[in-house]
């Protein structure tokens, strides 16, 4: 082969491998540009987030994190070498970075940009390590990590030069090449001034590799100064070694004790040429930082915040007292056998949100009702007020006050429990929504009950005191019956409540009591002589409660000049031909089942016989409203006859031995018990 012919074979082959060279550098001239990461293609890690507005969070300053390490990476791998091997290319970045401490006194670990061989750092420890390396790993050339570290932390074992400073890392964490955070000002190299990393402030970072030199630089700058012409650190060396034909380029950081979050607003990266400029314009904001206190300050701050703590805690312990004294309640060592029952006095106060005016149902007798809800359970209740200043008796009371609460029926008010508190006994029941049947019968009520309404209250009120006779484990005579005394629940049922005055015995033995107690116009006449409550003398107050049901009356109307005996007032009715109906309630006008009317005012009256013997029991009486057995019948059975009823005016027989209990007409509410002096200290 002549000279020229192979002349020309080398310059054909010259331009080949321009051209090749040529496509080969266009071609690895890749890169990217995220001016706020909102849209970014980045592979997370960690506790590493996307904020809303476009900021990178690799971690955050918030108590109780663990030790982590946080990864924020390119998702796309970008290629470093030729296929065919050789040097590595060129590559530049720029980003905006910012540290912000929990605490300016206490820092933990910083951040680092990273070159790696895949898109997480496996075994990547936090604290010293910046979630990059691990302690089996640090130093190993088969890492291939290049790092460029801002760390905040002094860390001796690896060699770190202060607790702020920036260092090129290769294959470990011990700096190749480091120098404390600083830049060149315009003006020549070497005036450097001083840059804190955790200020909490946005911060520029340029890092570019030269490979035709084999030389890489990094610079710093703050967020308002533009690129310093001399870079902060400049170090010869070869990457080839380090970088793979394709890798990965992305951030760690990790966290530590101290609380501190890292953010990169900013990104660009390109290969073989320089990385574009940010649009500073565009970057997201930083969360608001709060103004750190003066050093200065903590000569005045802490003397003032000692006497600050002391004082809160003095209030604190003048409080706690006041509150423990507010709510003391009395309990003796008697009473724990009664803990199910006994509420405390801070729940009812709660319940009745300190048993505010707002809350009050009603006044009566010896004590105000609260409406409250109790905190736990959101039970509704009803609190009953009672003042005991006499200590004798009340064991014996509390003790049938615990035994009357077992009882259970759907027609009797449930007595809950008590508390007592200094001179205080409380009675909790559960709510009636609507309140007392005396408020629907009397001093022309808003609502008149219809007569369907009115029987099924009776027939429920029977069947409660029933129990009460002969249901339960004990016979409970309950010494009030009267509509003041009937409470109704959501949907109008009759339940009896005012438990304070019953009495608890055995059942075949009698009950022996020493006062006469109850309310005027539903006491037998046996009881004003001889003081002794039985099962009779209850027949004879539902007696006086049937009538004033169907009437609309009271038994006794102090203020009327005549008829003021309700029992004399409906026999008159009943004699003088007009027919018992004359006596029914006016407010029902033609809508009542003439029967059962007829029924109760009748059952009424045999109930109000003055002759203990010839009243009817309560079983007897619930049969009758039942339809189990006639009127006449009944009568029959009791030995009398409906026109030889005997009565005993309830003005006769009465002197100042009474203890006379006012009807609550005037009270919206008594779902309660009444209790006085009197009868607490009789001893029973």
């Amino acid at each position: 082969m002549d000279f020229l012919s192979l002349a020309m074979i080398l310059n054909y082959l010259h331009i080949v491998l321009v051209f090749l060279h040529g496509r080969a550098s266009s071609a690895q001239k890749t890169g990217f540009t995220f001016n706020g990461f909102q849209s970014s293609k980045l592979e997370l890690e960690g506790v590493a987030v996307i904020t809303p507005n476009g900021l990178l969070r690799l971690t955050e300053a918030k108590e109780n994190l663990t030790e982590t390490a946080s990864h924020a990476f390119y998702q796309e791998p970008i290629q470093f070498k030729r296929s065919t091997g050789g040097s590595s290319f060129s590559f530049s970045t720029m980003f905006v970075f910012a540290i912000v401490p929990l605490d300016q006194r206490f820092t933990g670990p910083g951040m680092a940009f990273v070159v790696a061989p895949q898109r997480s750092l496996p075994g990547g420890q936090p604290r010293q390590y910046l979630g990059i390396f691990n302690m089996s790993n640090n130093g190993n050339a088969t890492n291939h990590v290049l790092a460029v570290e801002l760390d905040t932390v002094h860390t001796p074992e690896v060699k770190d030069i202060d607790k702020n400073h920036v260092g090129i890392d290769i294959n470990g964490v011990v700096s190749a090449i480091s120098a404390p955070a600083a830049y060149h000002t315009e003006g020549g190299a070497g005036k450097l001034k001083n840059l804190t990393l955790k200020i909490g402030q946005a911060m520029q970072v340029w890092v570019d590799y030269d490979g035709t030199e084999r030389r890489i630089n990094v610079t710093l700058a703050p967020l308002e100064v533009s690129r310093p012409s001399a870079p902060l650190l400049s170090l010869a060396v070869d990457l080839t070694p380090v970088m793979k034909e394709t890798m990965y380029v992305g951030f760690s950081s990790a966290t530590s004790q101290f609380y501190t979050s890292h953010y990169i607003l900013g990104w660009s990266f390109r290969v073989n040429g320089h990385a574009q400029d940010l649009d500073i314009s565009k970057l997201p904001k930083l969360p608001r930082l709060g103004k750190m206190p003066a050093p200065k300050m903590l000569t005045i701050g802490v003397p003032l915040l000692s006497i600050f703590s002391l004082s809160i805690l003095i209030f604190g312990l003048i409080y706690h007292y006041r509150r423990k004294m507010k709510f003391a309640e009395v309990l003796e060592e008697w009473e724990l056998n009664y803990g199910p029952h006994r509420f405390k006095y801070k729940d009812l106060y709660i319940a009745t949100r300190g048993f505010r005016d707002q809350e009050l149902l009603g006044t009566g007798g010896f004590g105000r009702v609260y409406r409250g809800t109790l905190p736990t359970s959101k039970i509704d209740i009803a609190v009953k007020r009672i003042s005991h200043d006499s200590r004798q008796g009340v064991r014996e009371f509390i003790a049938e006050i615990v035994s009357l609460g077992r009882l259970r029926h759907r027609n009797i008010v449930t007595l809950l429990g008590y508390c007592r508190r200094k001179g205080e006994l409380l009675l909790v029941y559960d709510y009636m929504q609507n309140g007392s049947l005396d408020k629907y019968l009397f001093n022309q009520p808003r609502i008149t009950l219809t007569w369907s309404q009115r029987f099924r209250v009776i027939k429920g009120v029977a069947a409660g005191l029933l129990y009460l006779h002969e249901g339960w484990d004990q016979v409970v005579i309950h010494r009030d019956v009267k509509a003041s005394n009937v409470l109704l629940d959501a949907e109008l049922n009759g339940r009896l409540g005012d438990f304070g005055l019953a009495r608890l015995h055995d059942h075949g033995t009698d009950l022996h009591t020493t006062h006469v107690v109850g309310t005027l116009g539903y006491l037998a006449p046996e009881n004003t002589r001889t003081g002794k409550a039985t099962k009779a003398t209850d027949v004879y107050a539902f007696g006086a409660f049937l009538l004033e049901v169907a009437t609309g009356r009271r038994p006794i109307e102090p203020k009327s000049t005549t008829d003021a005996i309700l029992v004399d007032w409906v026999f008159s009715c009943w004699r003088r031909g007009g027919g018992i109906l004359e006596a029914r309630d006016p407010n029902l006008k033609g809508d009542f089942v003439v029967d059962e009317v007829e029924l109760v005012l009748k059952l009424g009256m045999v109930c109000s016989q003055s002759e203990p013997k010839l009243r009817p029991s309560m079983r007897q009486v619930v049969q009758c409203l039942d339809g189990d057995v006639n009127i006449q019948d009944l009568c029959s059975l009791l030995n009398t006859c409906l026109n030889g009823l005997k009565f005993t005016s309830q003005e006769e027989g009465f002197d100042d031995m009474v203890i006379s209990y006012p009807s609550s007409s005037n009270q919206t509410y008594l779902a309660s018990s009444y209790i006085t002096e009197s009868i607490i200290s009789d001893g029973r």
